[in-house]
């Protein structure tokens, strides 16, 4: 059988983590790398694989089944995602959760013109975490959702503040209080505002002559990412942030509470978690999976946007349905 044919766009943290991910699946290969920067600049770990502008992705339309969307919420993806899924089945883990009604809408109106598929908001969280809270709310009814993130890096998060003026590099840590997660495990249903579940914790190494404090006004005050929060911010020295900075583990928690039985007599509680080294890499590997749904449904004829809410999980792997219901079920 023919092998799924991929492209790159962003060879950032999550696209090396893609390319990683596309070499432990053998029905995948990895076609081309398209950048922003100079493709001279950049060596692919893939044997053979061609790296080329940006710009230059029309002129692949038929070497490509699946695009691979690497780029930045904050910035890249409302102005990448439309002008891809107009030439390609794309698949990307754009995370900004209250703008995803809007970008779902854009990307469906764009992907289906072009008659192909565009998965969006394949990561953790959205993600694999959207499928942990639908499932709590189907069996447990009547209940509470609660959901933790970290303690760990948030890339979304770090890569806005990359992109304040005067800012070189910066990390941001998503911390989870402990005496919300005790609550929420011993079934007390709190009703938890958002500052009263996670701290937002930042490590920023800015330009000489910048503007220290303008640069924590404009990210404590920044939508979306840190105006809900707790926030706080350091600056320190790049040495620093060399030495202790530049890992990216992170993980999380999804929890479903509540009760059931005549007159609601029993607590019940579901929990997921996930503790991770590398949170571009295994955000690459859910990302590398519903390539091969995207795929698997465009050959079936269906167009537009979708979510993991709208793909069967047998999909996602290379194992037939008939192999899983031996093997899972």
């Amino acid at each position: 059988m023919p092998k799924i044919r991929l492209g790159i766009v962003g060879y950032g943290n999550v696209g090396r983590g893609v390319e990683h991910a596309i070499g432990q699946n053998k029905d995948m290969e990895l076609v081309a790398i398209f950048t922003r920067r100079k493709p001279g600049d950049i060596t692919p770990v893939t044997a053979g694989v061609k790296v080329y502008n940006v710009e230059d992705a029309e002129r692949h339309l038929h070497a490509i089944d699946v695009m691979l969307l690497c780029g930045g919420s904050a910035n890249d993806l409302m102005v990448q995602a439309p002008h891809f899924a107009a030439m390609f089945n794309c698949v990307d883990s754009f995370d900004t959760h209250a703008k995803i009604p809007e970008y779902f809408a854009m990307l469906d109106e764009s992907a289906k013109k072009s008659k192909k598929i565009s998965i969006i908001s394949t990561g953790w969280d959205p993600g694999l975490f959207s499928l942990l809270r639908v499932l709590g709310m189907a069996c447990i009814p009547n209940g509470c959702d609660y959901t933790f993130w970290g303690k760990g890096v948030s890339q979304g998060h770090s890569d806005a503040i990359r992109r304040i003026n005067g800012v070189k590099y910066a990390v941001q840590y998503t911390i989870p209080m402990d005496c919300a997660l005790a609550e929420v495990r011993k079934g007390n249903n709190p009703a938890l505002s958002t500052c009263q579940k996670h701290i937002r914790e930042c490590f920023v190494v800015a330009d000489p002559q910048a503007d220290l404090r303008l640069i924590e006004q404009t990210i404590k005050a920044m939508p979306h990412y840190f105006c809900d929060y707790e926030t706080i911010v350091h600056f320190i020295s790049e040495k620093e942030f060399e030495d202790e900075h530049t890992n990216m583990p992170h993980g999380g928690f999804v929890f479903r509470t509540g009760t059931t039985g005549k007159e609601n007599a029993h607590q019940q509680r579901m929990e997921f978690s996930l503790q991770l080294d590398s949170n571009p890499e295994f955000t690459a590997g859910v990302m590398v999976a519903y390539a091969r749904a995207a795929h698997r449904l465009y050959l079936k004829g269906e167009t537009g946007a979708k979510t993991v809410l709208d793909i069967p999980l047998g999909l996602l792997v290379i194992e037939s349905m008939e192999e899983l219901r031996k093997v899972v079920v």
